[in-house]
């Protein structure tokens, strides 16, 4: 059986609906690593030290999720490369000589689920960003990664848009512009790939997008998962896409790389998502 140093949780507000806990178990079994995890909610107020109450009771890692990421960046003693440039953290790694090491697997799954379980090609491809807050910024970085022809950030906030796109220029062809913008209104060849990091769908709401501007073989991804309807989507199959796809499979590829962190062992996930589904 699991003692209490092999435990590991997923912290929030809200946490009740996190799918986290089941994921976390399935990669166990599959592994033969002994462990638990559970659900952890914090106050708003109270997160760095529901975090440190969970580490003085043995706990080895835990999982961040809303709205705690950006906290997180800031209690982590130790940050990977990744989580400064999303500059948040979902991922903490309890090290055995008292220090907090912060990782950031959201952008690494995303791009995962996009190249191996819908065999997307990132690669000189046209990409439109929806959203400029912490969701995009932590997909930015794994996104250019993969060399896409350009990346263009549409959000309502021009200035914000242009911020982030003036942050990550250095490592490829990225622009801003807003809703509005020719570039949305009027693509030269469409997008290849449409990302919406946006809340709008948790809204029931859909970004405020053109039509035609999806390319022949596009695809729509909404960032957010198991929501009974999703206007994004629904505008994304109206416009014959190509490939749409929800938030799950980015979930449960991140969750992969938390484990990976925890355990140094990257488990499969295609059962997981298939269970899952």
């Amino acid at each position: 059986m699991p003692t209490s140093l092999n435990r590991y949780a997923v912290i929030g507000n809200p946490v009740e609906h996190s799918l986290s806990p089941q994921i976390q178990r399935m990669f166990a079994e599959q592994t033969g690593i002994a462990m638990t995890y559970e659900k952890c909610h914090a106050e708003l107020d109270k997160f760095t030290e529901a975090v440190q109450q969970f580490r003085k009771q043995g706990g080895k890692g835990m999982n961040i999720t809303l709205p705690f990421k950006e906290q997180a960046f800031e209690l982590a003693d130790i940050l990977s490369p990744r989580a400064e440039l999303a500059r948040a953290v979902n991922v903490f790694l309890f090290t055995e000589n008292g220090k907090i090491l912060g990782d950031n697997t959201d952008g690494f799954g995303l791009v995962r689920d996009l190249q191996h379980n819908h065999h997307c090609v990132l690669e000189d491809k046209a990409i439109l960003l929806l959203g400029a807050g912490g969701s995009a910024r932590g997909c930015l970085g794994p996104l250019l990664d993969e060399y896409p022809r350009e990346i263009i950030i549409a959000n309502r906030t021009l200035k914000k848009a242009q911020a982030l796109a003036d942050e990550f220029q250095r490592f490829g062809s990225v622009r801003a512009c807003g809703y509005d913008d020719e570039y949305v209104l009027d693509p030269e060849d469409g997008f290849d790939l449409i990302i919406n990091t946006t809340s709008a769908s948790i809204q029931g709401e859909m970004p405020p997008l053109a039509n035609h501007i999806i390319a022949d073989g596009g695809i729509c991804y909404d960032l957010m998962y198991g929501l009974s309807e999703n206007p994004f989507l629904d505008w994304a199959d109206s416009e014959s896409a190509d490939i749409i796809a929800d938030g799950l499979g980015m979930l449960v590829e991140q969750a992969a790389e938390s484990f990976h962190v925890w355990h140094g062992i990257r488990p499969d996930t295609g059962s997981v998502l298939a269970g899952l589904r």
